[in-house]
């Protein structure tokens, strides 16, 4: 096969699992004289690589970093040396697939290039193809990894977070799914109740659109919040405000954690005065060319994640359900919203977008406000 690329665009139009390449280089004693360094560019997801059957590095599911390798001379010998690199890709794309002038091997004499043909081998084909991985396989994940362990007891469970449902129909259902799931768990987890069940919202992703727009992202994080009032015991990370355009898998996690450790502290462990939550939208009233809006978790008070404190991320609509950016404002516990050009309001929308960027609406202790429309489903 020819690297870089991925593998669907070459050899294996339909393949998701793992695959070897294999690739020999002639070195000469002038290259050997110090360490070398490997460049593979970015691996689509995880790879593990050898030189001459030596491990030298690996990454586990990042699959947009480069690889970059360092070889110990030691490792490395006059004549024929061999670079192995193990790819396992879970799911679309994947192989070796960066730009060409990431591929080389640097040695003490000179840059190899190191593109071109390489031998593979496929090692595991995993149930034909597509987008189909091991994670998605109906029942597999719980008979391997929930059912061995429900004699043994928990205090709760951390749910991280439903990505693959934000399509079409699937955000809708999920919020029966997620409740039906949850259910299930707390019923045949031995005597352990109706245990707190913590998740994560779905994190800002995907490029800002410039007008306000539907969004399947917005309708799963609706789904998302939704458990609150339908399942007992449940508590939700908002995580709008730290997601990356461009990386489903946002690397911030220790904010993350810490917004999960606050509903921890109330839900598990019984801390009646930690505020564990954002804004949560309670209700609305129109106020002729303007709607006020309640809200629960205020907190210590509302507030705007700007210096001259202004909302933003908020849209109005009238009859039409044609939703335009709106002027807001904080009035006491109440944010009120209008724009001029809408002059009977029917609904608002905060952060209804795939990757709300200038949602910045939160309560005093910097939690920011979950996601929400006036006119939901």
């Amino acid at each position: 096969m020819k690297l870089p690329t991925l593998w669907e665009n070459a050899e294996l139009p339909d393949l998701d699992g793992i695959i070897w390449f294999r690739k020999t280089i002639e070195l000469s004693a002038a290259d050997i004289q110090k360490d070398a360094t490997l460049s593979l560019g970015p691996i689509d997801d995880s790879d593990m690589t050898w030189v001459n059957g030596q491990k030298i590095g690996e990454m586990i599911q990042r699959y947009n970093e480069n690889r970059i390798y360092n070889i110990p001379a030691s490792i490395l010998k006059i004549g024929k040396n061999i670079i192995t690199v193990r790819v396992d890709d879970t799911g679309g794309g994947g192989g070796i697939y960066g730009k060409p002038e990431l591929l080389y091997l640097e040695t003490a004499n000179k840059k190899h290039d190191i593109t071109g043909e390489w031998k593979y081998k496929v090692g595991e084909a995993r149930f034909g193809g597509g987008n189909s991985t091991t994670n998605q396989t109906p029942m597999l994940l719980y008979n391997k990894m929930i059912h061995p362990i429900l004699d043994f007891p928990i205090k709760g469970v951390i749910w991280y977070q439903g990505e693959s449902n934000a399509g079409g129909k699937d955000a809708y259902e999920y919020r029966n799914l997620f409740h039906t799931m949850i259910q299930d768990w707390r019923a045949r987890w031995t005597n352990s109740g109706t245990f707190p069940f913590l998740f994560v919202q779905l994190a800002n992703f995907m490029q800002a659109k410039s007008d306000p727009s539907e969004s399947d992202w917005a309708v799963l994080r609706e789904s998302q919040s939704k458990t609150l009032t339908t399942t007992a015991n449940t508590g939700q990370a908002v995580i709008i405000d730290i997601g990356e355009a461009d990386d489903i898998h946002p690397r911030n996690k220790q904010d993350v954690g810490y917004r999960l450790s606050l509903a921890a502290r109330k839900l598990a462990y019984g801390d009646n005065n930690v505020i564990y939550s954002g804004p949560v939208y309670k209700s609305m009233k129109i106020e002729s060319n303007k709607i006020r809006l309640s809200f629960d978790h205020v907190g210590g008070g509302l507030m705007a994640k700007d210096k001259y404190g202004y909302l933003k991320g908020f849209a109005i609509a009238g009859a039409d359900k044609k939703f335009v950016w709106a002027q807001a404002m904080i009035d006491g516990d109440h944010v009120i919203v209008w724009n001029d050009n809408v002059k009977n309001p029917v609904a608002v929308r905060y952060a209804w977008a795939d990757n709300p960027e200038d949602a910045n609406f939160y309560n005093k202790e910097g939690l920011p406000a979950s996601p929400f429309r006036t006119d939901g489903q």
